[in-house]
C-alpha cells in the first residue's frame, strides 16, 4: 500500500539542527535539503511561510494551485496540506514555527487567528507584496536571518508580529470597506467554530445558537460579507478535510466518512460528489497524476 501521507515536524526539516519550535532560513538553502520532500503531497505540524524574491515554479496549497512570482508570500497553517515544483534559482525566505511560540507571549493565545492569512482558507493565504512595502517586508527578513546567528527568541517574537502586521497592512487585498466592525467579528467567530466543530456541528442554526444570534442573521451576514450562505461555508470545510484526509492512502474511504460523522459511506460519497464533482475514489486517483 502507498504510504501515508507524511506529516513533517520542525525538526524533521531542520537538518540536524536541534529546533523544535523554530526555523528561519534563506530559501535555496531550505530547498537544497528539503526539495524532494516538498515536491509530493505533505503536511505540517508547524506554521509555515514563504516570501519569494525571484524564482518561477507552482505551490499548490489545500488543492488550490498558485503560480510563484517575485514577493509573493503564502502563509500555512498546522493541518494544511500543499506542495510546489519551483525553479532552480527560486530564493527568498522561509519561516516555520510551532503552535506554542507564541503562547507564553501573547495574553491572547488566539492573537494569529486575527490576521486573515492565518485562516486557513487557501484564497486569504496567497498575497503579493505591494511595490512600495518591498523593501521593508525584506529588511524584515533580514533581521530574522540574522537574529538566528545567536537567537534572542522574544525579539524574534517582536520582529515575527512586526512583519505580521506590515503584511496586514499593506498586502491583504481590502474586501470589508464600510462593513462595521461587529460583522466581521460575528463572522470570524463563526469561521473559528466551523474549524473546532465541523465534524459534530453541521446545521447553522446550531452555529447560530452557539453565536447568540438567529440562523437568518447568520445566513444574511454570511450571504452580505462573502457571497454565501452559513450551510455552503460549513460544507466546504467538511469538504476540505475529505480531500485531506483522502490523501492518506492508509485510510478507507469509509473510515474516512465515519471519521466526519457521515451516517454511511454512500452518503459520504453522494456528498463528495455532489460538491467535488467527482467521487472520493477518483479524487484519490487524481493526486496521482
Amino acid at each position: 500500500m502507498k504510504p501515508a501521507i507524511p506529516v513533517y515536524d520542525i525538526c524533521s526539516l531542520s537538518m540536524g539542527k536541534d529546533q523544535q519550535d523554530l526555523l528561519i532560513e534563506r530559501l535555496n538553502h531550505y530547498l537544497q535539503n528539503n526539495y524532494q520532500k516538498a515536491i509530493h503531497q505533505h503536511g505540517h505540524s508547524f506554521y509555515h511561510l514563504v516570501l519569494f524574491t525571484k524564482g518561477s515554479g507552482s505551490h499548490t496549497l489545500d488543492f488550490t494551485k498558485f503560480s510563484v512570482q517575485p514577493y509573493q508570500v503564502y502563509f500555512m497553517i498546522p493541518g494544511q496540506v500543499h506542495n510546489w515544483h519551483f525553479s532552480p534559482d527560486t530564493d527568498g525566505y522561509v519561516i516555520h514555527f510551532s503552535e506554542t511560540f507564541f503562547r507564553s507571549f501573547l495574553m491572547h493565545h488566539d492573537y494569529l487567528e486575527r490576521f486573515p492569512f492565518f485562516s486557513g482558507d487557501s484564497k486569504d493565504q496567497v498575497l503579493t507584496v505591494p511595490l512600495p512595502a518591498r523593501e521593508e517586508v525584506k529588511a524584515l527578513f533580514e533581521k530574522l536571518v540574522a537574529e538566528m546567528e545567536t537567537p534572542q527568541f522574544d525579539m524574534i517574537r517582536v520582529l515575527m508580529l512586526q512583519l505580521f502586521l506590515l503584511i496586514e497592512r499593506t498586502s491583504v487585498r481590502e474586501k470589508k470597506k464600510a462593513i462595521p466592525q461587529q460583522k466581521l467579528l460575528v463572522l470570524r467567530n463563526f469561521q473559528q467554530l466551523i474549524n473546532k466543530h465541523y465534524r459534530t456541528i453541521k446545521l447553522p442554526k446550531e452555529y447560530a445558537e452557539l453565536l447568540y444570534i438567529t440562523p437568518n442573521h447568520l445566513n444574511a451576514l454570511c450571504q452580505d460579507l462573502l457571497g454565501k450562505t452559513a450551510g455552503e461555508l460549513i460544507r466546504e470545510r467538511i469538504l476540505l478535510e475529505a480531500k485531506r484526509m483522502l490523501t492518506n492512502a492508509d485510510l478507507t474511504v469509509t473510515q474516512i466518512a465515519y471519521e466526519l460523522n457521515f451516517q454511511d459511506n454512500s452518503y459520504f460519497n453522494r456528498f463528495f460528489k455532489k460538491y467535488a464533482g467527482i467521487t472520493p475514489d477518483d479524487f484519490r486517483k487524481s493526486l496521482n497524476n
